[in-house]
């Protein structure tokens, strides 16, 4: 494999194996309505896929149309793709609101609980770690 060729998109969870590259952008994912109770505006869709990068840690691409909807974050770090979103963390027990602006490039860091509404102006796409247990 050269420098400039990567391996085909998984299909479902797949491995990413050691020394090879994946096109994160070129990934087709299952998107799928969110659950009405989640969504505050619009008919966003989500969905993810993922990647199989080994042990310790748990990897994926996550997606959302435009719209607005409500989750309760798990501990997560991620890099956002494309797109473009604002997503504010929901004040809770006298902590006042965090506003975050996302764009290509962003780097975020969710915990556990964490009650946030994302606002998604332009597809946004991003890649997920999560600690495994």
């Amino acid at each position: 494999m050269t420098q400039d060729e990567t391996v085909p998109p998984p299909a479902g969870d797949a491995p990413l194996k050691a020394g090879a590259v994946l096109d994160t952008l070129a990934l087709a994912l299952p998107l799928e309505d969110l659950p009405v109770e989640e969504v505050r505006a619009g008919a966003p869709l989500a969905g993810a896929i993922d990647i199989d990068a080994g042990p310790g840690v748990s990897l994926g691409v996550w997606e959302m149309t435009a719209g607005t909807a409500i989750d309760v974050e798990a501990d997560e770090c991620f890099v956002v793709l494309r797109g473009s979103a604002t997503v504010t963390i929901l004040a809770d027990g006298g902590d006042p609101a965090t506003v975050l602006e996302l764009r290509p490039g962003s780097l975020g860091r969710l915990s556990a609980g964490m009650r946030t509404e994302w606002v998604i102006h332009e597809d946004l796409r991003k890649v997920y770690i999560l600690p495994t247990e």
